[in-house]
């Protein structure tokens, strides 16, 4: 029998209001009175049921062994939610793996990421999960921050329209909870650092994604740990009641990161979290107690359980009719998505004299160099902790695409002097270098690495390791692991060709070795900008209590400080060449709800089909406030066959453009002159063509 199928009975044996009822009834006023009538059934202590966690803290140690249980109501037929944790997949026993976030924040396809929201939904459901955390679109403020792999990138523009498609593939199947909201960015000190941050940089930097995911219908946000402005985020009143539920209207719950997310019941309660998972600690009888005293209201009570009732009824029905077999796990079409996303997300960033793609005709040995080259480096090994069934290593990928004739030589390059035996051998030489969860990633323990980085650079051994196996072979490529941006000064000028592969997933070694044979044309472009060096970036310290965050970072600040990057943000080579032409705008004077479309026309100049990412970014001229030079407002993926030319086309609202006036308290269009630019990145030289439009 189903739990929605049992009838419930007062203690005056009147019929009460179930789960059952507000499933069926229509969604809109019929249902929000169902529920208030379910709401109205419940004792407090149902009520606060709903929003305490159910997990122990002795289940912890095997942590995403199953999902995490929350409010289940056997007498009322409610059922639980059941939470499972991402976003390189569904961490749950043996999912998918695909890349990382920011490796398919390289990728800047849309649609592409909503189908993979939608296999880690149909794998979520087949493995007893209703609820998914894998939309993580904190904002990259500096490259070394030990949770910049989940993320997308560094531009809130970029960070949203990824965001949305992965909430929208996702609900196909499961409530979306978008995390960690806000202003979380910092690993090592997360659970105690004040981010003191103006209210204009707050809505303009770090909210706008949050806002779009909303928009688009996420049923969930997870508060973050750390403190904005003096309050801890899971009790701040200022982010979660005035701006998310009040100012955006918000109709969904919010719930705490895990254990530390709530620090006081009452706050909390007051502050607008509607549950503390996984385990209670502020919450359960606690909470029971804080009502009853009178310290905190029973109708936040009633709102908070209301959320949660709303949201499990709105997805009651939700999902595929002929069910979730166990076998839906890591199908081969769903490695095969996977395997797209890396292809995708790799970049080329150095290709001297074209020594990309190797010419399998022309090339019989390959020295193949590094311990990562051997290893199956997925990234982090905290909460978004994917474990494949399989997974492609550089080292096998490349040995499975080189063919018969090609002989492939592997060293792990523990031996500096053995590692320039085998590269003075070979016609060319593949290094793997890079990152892996012990020195990035959630930060648990110094036992078990992880957290940020504050030097950007390679460990010393490795950048020795690249010198010196370069000095003895002119056709040195490198292949960069890791989360984000890594400097590569002291030995960038003393090799060829560069990939960064991010972490990859488990098919990246077949990417990988698919990009470096020409198999696969490289298409992917960065979400950060690489720095030279620390200095170019805004102020990082992972040990402080208190730190200050401006409205620039990133691309943005670099282009203010007028520092040139080692890569500019949008950066990414092919194996073919684009032109751009024809930036036309539809007019030149825009009243402030009206709209623009800019068009441009791109031609693939090469000999090979490729992908193109076109971005457009906007000044502003004469503005009464401090903007950034310009920024990313909008960017589409497309393909492009030899001497192929394709017109682009971006609708840019005013409204969009607008700034935050904190003494009004409102958005405000400028009627100023906007400057709009198109081309393949952020870098200046590559925005030749312009036009401007006038709001008035």
């Amino acid at each position: 029998m189903s739990i929605f199928d049992k009838t419930v009975k007062g203690t005056t044996g009147v019929a009460v209001t179930t789960m059952k009822d507000v499933v069926e009834a229509p969604e809109g006023a019929e249902r929000e009175g169902k529920i208030a009538e379910l709401v109205g059934c419940m004792s407090l202590e149902e009520k606060v049921g709903q929003m305490s966690g159910n997990t122990r803290l002795y289940e912890m140690i095997r942590y995403n062994h199953k999902p995490f249980d929350a409010g289940e109501n056997q007498r009322l037929s409610i059922p639980p939610i059941r939470f499972t944790d991402g976003p390189r997949g569904v961490a749950l026993n043996h999912s998918t793996c695909f890349p990382a976030t920011i490796c398919r924040g390289a990728s800047w396809d849309r649609s592409l990421e909503e189908r993979i929201g939608d296999v880690m939904g149909i794998e979520s459901r087949a493995q007893g999960a209703n609820f998914s955390g894998a939309v993580c679109i904190n904002v990259l403020r500096f490259p070394g921050w030990g949770r910049a792999q989940e993320t997308y990138g560094e531009d809130p523009f970029h960070l949203g329209e990824m965001g949305v498609r992965l909430v929208r593939g996702l609900q196909n199947h499961v409530m979306a909870c978008v995390k960690h909201f806000a202003a979380n960015s910092i690993e090592n000190t997360r659970f105690r650092v004040d981010v003191r941050i103006d209210e204009r940089t707050l809505r303009e930097v770090y909210l706008p994604h949050f806002k779009k995911c909303i928009d688009a219908g996420a049923a969930a946000v997870m508060s973050a740990y750390n403190r904005v402005n003096g309050h801890y985020c899971g009790h701040n009143r200022h982010l979660l009641r005035d701006i998310l539920k009040e100012d955006w209207g918000f109709d969904g719950l919010v719930m705490s990161d895990f254990l530390w997310g709530v620090r006081d019941g009452e706050k909390g309660a007051c502050g607008g979290l509607d549950i503390e998972m996984p385990c209670t600690f502020c919450y359960g009888k606690k909470l029971v107690g804080l009502v009853k005293n009178g310290d905190v209201p029973e109708s936040d009570i009633d709102e908070a359980t209301t959320r949660i009732i709303r949201q499990k009824a709105r997805f009651a029905h939700v999902g595929r009719p002929d069910g979730y077999p166990e076998d839906a796990v890591a199908r081969p079409e769903h490695v095969a998505l996977a395997l797209e996303a890396a292809r995708k997300g790799i970049v080329l960033l150095k290709n001297c004299d074209d020594v990309l793609p190797l010419d399998r005709k022309k090339v019989e040995t390959i020295a193949v160099i590094g311990r990562l080259a051997d290893m199956c480096n997925l990234g982090d090994n905290g909460s978004s902790r994917v474990r494949p069934p399989e997974c492609i290593t550089p080292l096998e990928g490349i040995r499975r695409l080189a063919g018969d004739d090609v002989e492939v030589l592997y060293n792990p390059g523990r031996n500096i002097s053995a590692a320039r035996t085998i590269a003075g051998k070979a016609d060319a030489v593949i290094i793997v270098a890079g990152l892996t969860a012990r020195d990035e990633g959630e930060f648990i323990s110094v036992l078990t690495g992880g957290g940020d980085r504050p030097n950007l650079a390679l460990p010393p051994v490795q950048e020795h390791l690249i010198s010196g196996v370069a000095g003895v072979n002119d056709n040195t490529i490198v292949v960069l692991e890791g989360g984000s941006a890594i400097t590569m000064s002291p030995w960038l000028d003393w090799v060829e060709a560069v990939l960064t592969a991010w972490y990859p997933g488990m098919a990246g070694g077949t990417a990988i070795a698919e990009i470096l044979f020409g198999d696969t044309n490289p298409s992917g472009r960065l979400p950060v900008a690489f720095p030279r060096s620390e200095n170019q970036c805004v102020h990082f310290n992972n040990r402080v209590r208190h730190i200050d965050y401006s409205g620039l970072h990133g691309y943005r600040y670099m282009e203010k400080q007028k520092y040139e990057p080692l890569y500019h943000f949008g950066f990414g080579l092919s194996y073919t060449t684009f032109e751009y032409s024809s930036l036309v705008l539809s007019a030149e004077r825009v009243p402030p709800g009206g709209t623009v479309t800019a068009s441009v026309d791109v031609k693939n100049t090469g000999a090979r089909a490729g992908d193109e990412v076109v971005q457009l970014y906007i000044g502003y001229e004469g503005s009464a406030f401090e903007r950034p030079v310009r920024e990313l407002k909008g960017f589409e993926r497309i393909s492009l066959e030899p001497g192929e030319t394709k017109t682009v086309t971006f609708t840019v609202s005013p409204s969009a453009l607008a700034c935050y006036n904190v003494e009004d308290g409102a958005w405000v269009t400028e009627q100023i002159t906007y400057n709009v630019f198109a081309g393949p990145s952020s870098n200046p030289g590559d925005l030749s063509l312009s036009a401007t439009f006038i709001v008035v």
